[in-house]
């Protein structure tokens, strides 16, 4: 696997539509990820969309990019929902042809197509996972089904614990933390644009 550029500015690319839960919040009750905090109904915006083939997509997402750094190398960061639900051989091909380098987060649920440049796999609770490696698992702390144990064997250059937010966040955080400290395979991550108000 190719590690992408470290210290790049990532562009997040959001993709609506999750195989886990609909979006809609009379379904979050019964849903296989009740805890999901992303806005990924609808398109609205002005730079989403529908569009019409892979390389339209690509180009808005290579013209957004360059409009706000100047620079020509994008590095994509594919999420959602599950963005693997759209992002296929076709646009992977479209946006290494305008010299991007493109990094997933995925639930694991759907094979990562070959192409991409870093994968993250976050998994959901007793959701089925069949992308077992890549360059970091982001496990949500803490879910009763889905333990760190079930995971430390698995294929991942990193291990990292993420406090899930929301009126619990001081105490899975100190958690997740005590965990770390005794499990070195596993490192804190923290959603710092939450920390520092940033939507």
């Amino acid at each position: 696997m190719k590690a992408t550029t470290r210290g790049a500015q990532p562009f997040f690319t959001r993709f609506a539509g999750c195989n886990l839960w609909t979006g809609r919040e009379e379904d979050r009750a019964n849903a296989v990820c009740s805890f999901c905090d992303t806005d990924f109904v609808g398109v609205d915006g002005p730079n989403g969309g529908k569009f019409s083939s892979a390389e339209e997509a690509a180009k808005q997402i290579f013209n957004v990019w360059k409009d706000a750094t100047g620079t020509d190398k994008p590095f994509v960061v594919c999420t959602g929902g599950e963005p693997l639900l759209q992002l296929d051989t076709a646009l992977i091909h479209a946006l290494h042809a305008l010299g991007a380098e493109i990094a997933i987060e995925t639930n694991g649920t759907i094979q990562v197509p070959d192409g991409i440049d870093w994968i993250c796999v976050s998994p959901k609770k007793d959701a089925e996972i069949v992308q077992q490696s890549g360059h970091e698992l982001k496990l949500v702390w803490f879910q009763p089904e889905a333990p760190p144990e079930r995971f430390a064997w698995w294929d991942f250059e990193h291990f990292y614990l993420q406090p899930m937010d929301g009126p619990d966040i001081e105490r899975f955080t100190k958690e997740a933390t005590s965990y770390c400290m005794t499990n070195p395979q596993w490192r804190l991550s923290i959603q710092t644009h939450k920390l520092l108000g940033i939507p």
